[in-house]
């Protein structure tokens, strides 16, 4: 059994590191345009949010760490919306049902726009290996930090650091 849990935790670390790695090359690369479906009824492209500060959430409804991490993306939100802070939640609609979405979107009172990703392409385009995963997008359009996996309130502090225009 021992044997068992050690193998996992080996094989758990260096799937977490390849991770950090593949997300690492994108740092200081061009964020890729997209166009989705908005849950609003409208879409939404990236390209809308040019010169302004993007943060990419990418969530499931049934990822229990999404759940966890989305008061703390809120909070920064609400705590940055006047410094012209976008967050982009885009949902795995391909993987999950609407009613999921609507549910969890209503129980956190998700303020800011909510994009169904319902093929998978923006999955694809940015190479996800899975939720959650936040991405930090300065106004120029440069991918500043990647959080492959639950993030901190302290992780979205450095990223936001990276983002934001100085005070």
């Amino acid at each position: 059994m021992r044997l068992g849990s050690q193998l996992f935790s080996i094989v758990f670390a260096t799937l977490l590191s390849a991770a950090g790695l593949l997300a690492a090359q994108a740092v200081g690369s061009p964020a890729p345009d997209f166009t989705l479906k908005t849950l609003a009824g409208g879409t939404a492209s990236f390209s809308d949010y040019a010169r302004r500060p993007v943060l990419v959430n990418f969530w499931a409804s049934w990822c229990t760490p999404c759940r966890g991490e989305m008061s703390d993306i809120i909070a920064a939100y609400n705590a940055h919306q006047a410094q012209d802070l976008q967050v982009l939640a885009i949902n795995l609609t391909d993987q999950e049902r609407m009613r999921d979405v609507r549910t969890f979107v209503d129980d956190f009172q998700v303020p800011f726009p909510v994009l169904l990703d319902e093929k998978g392409q923006v999955r694809k385009l940015y190479a996800l290996h899975g939720v959650p995963t936040s991405v930090f997008i300065d106004a120029q359009g440069v991918v500043r930090l990647v959080n492959p996996g639950p993030i901190t309130r302290e992780a979205i502090q450095r990223g936001l650091a990276e983002i934001m225009p100085a005070r």
